[in-house]
Formats: C-alpha cells, sequence, structure tokens
C-alpha cells in the first residue's frame, strides 16, 4: 500500500502541492471546472491523502484528472497552503508515464496535444502558430478564422515585416541553431522519451480498440470525440 502515493512524492509539484489539506472545499468552491464538469479537488485530494492503491490507481485512469484547466484558482485560496492543482499535475504525468491516460476518453487526447502541440513546438519553436488552427479541426472557430487562416501573410505582416521569416518580431521563423538547441534540451530532459511514450501506449490503446494502431483515423477520432460523459 501506498506505491502509487511514493511515485507521486518523487514529482516536485505534488510535495508542493499537497501539505495540510484538511477538505473543507474552498478548492472546489472556487474551481471554474468544478462548476461545469463532475469534478471535485477537494475530492481528488482526499482520495490522494488515503494513499488507496485501488482508489489511487482508477484515479490515474478516469477522465477527472484531465478536467482541470490548470488555471490555479485553487493556490491563492488554501487556508492550508496547498495547491490542488499541481497534485493534478503530478497525477496526469504519472499517468501518462504508467500508460493509464489512454483508459479514458480525455486521456487519449494526450495523443493529439502531442501531435499538435507537442510536434509543432519541435517543429517550429511555438506552442501554437495560426497556421496550426486549421479550420477543418476547429471549425467552432468559424468563418472568420477561416478568412483569416487563408490570408495570414497579409494580416499578420502588418504588424509584423519577419512574420514567418528570419528576423525580430513575434511568430518569426526561428533559426536552426535554435531549434536544434532546442531539439538537444528534450532529448537530455527526457522530453522526447516521454513524447515515444505517448506514441506507444497510444498505438497499443488504438490496436485493442479495433484500429490499426495510432494511425491517421485514431488521431481524428481522438481529437473530435466528446461523449460528454462526465461522470466519474
Amino acid at each position: 500500500m501506498g506505491k502509487y502515493f511514493d511515485m507521486l512524492m518523487e514529482d516536485v509539484r505534488f510535495r508542493e502541492g499537497l501539505k495540510s489539506c484538511m477538505n473543507c472545499g474552498i478548492c472546489t468552491g472556487v474551481c471554474p471546472a468544478a462548476e461545469f464538469y463532475d469534478y471535485d479537488p477537494r475530492q481528488i485530494v482526499s482520495i490522494v491523502q488515503t494513499r488507496d492503491e485501488e482508489q489511487i490507481e482508477r484515479l490515474l485512469k478516469s477522465d477527472t484528472i484531465w478536467f482541470c484547466g490548470e488555471c490555479m484558482s485553487c493556490r491563492p485560496r488554501c487556508p492550508r497552503g496547498n495547491t490542488p492543482g499541481y497534485v493534478i499535475q503530478a497525477l496526469r504525468t504519472l499517468s501518462q508515464k504508467l500508460g493509464f491516460f489512454v483508459e479514458s476518453e480525455k486521456g487519449r487526447q494526450q495523443l493529439a496535444l502531442k501531435r499538435t502541440i507537442g510536434e509543432n513546438i519541435l517543429r517550429t519553436g511555438y506552442c501554437i502558430v495560426p497556421k496550426l488552427v486549421a479550420p477543418a479541426l476547429h471549425p467552432e472557430q468559424g468563418p472568420v478564422w477561416e478568412w483569416i487562416y487563408r490570408n495570414d501573410r497579409e494580416i499578420y505582416c502588418q504588424f509584423n515585416p519577419t512574420y514567418g521569416q528570419e528576423g525580430p518580431g513575434a511568430v518569426r521563423r526561428i533559426d536552426e541553431d535554435t531549434l536544434q538547441e532546442m531539439h538537444r534540451i528534450f532529448e537530455v530532459t527526457g522530453g522526447r522519451a516521454f513524447f515515444d511514450r505517448i506514441e506507444e501506449c497510444s498505438d497499443r490503446k488504438a490496436r485493442e480498440m479495433g484500429y490499426d494502431g495510432a494511425d491517421q483515423r485514431y488521431f481524428m477520432d481522438v481529437f473530435t470525440r466528446n461523449s460528454q460523459n462526465n461522470d466519474e
């Protein structure tokens, strides 16, 4: 008993985020996610404090830990100095390391994040660039964004003439030496291995679900599916 708790304790965010919770519920009261989802930071912290292996594993495999928006509204309001948002971050990382994230609909979306934002960081040096928000994948942006997407250079060059090119300014093209340095940082810090783990677990789960591995069809289903089942 306590294996998962001990693994969580290896994460500095967990040690910083969970000190002396008295389960007052203030974190839940101020949490924006708790208003829209069946999500209760107080309950999550309470489960973790039990050190019960079965309950923590269920949590690691659930949608619940992926509802948090990491806004950290809980941090300044806790009377005991806890940060449930940090606890959630530690739970998410452990879920990814153990491959448990693929057992929930929200968790499986980690593949979409890795292949869009994660790979875009390595490719361009940015988390998000305008051309990454393709209208076909983001119909919620509407027709105005579709026009901006098609005419990005005409629009953004009015604010920054080096848009998409090397030079100063926002959304400039990052030079190759800097990109290579970033790739080395990812290698040394384990970021690349972490990305590979996401792919490996996603591929395994995709085959279990009847896909031909974590192919484009699986990716699109993961990216777009939302059963709105928030009753964890």
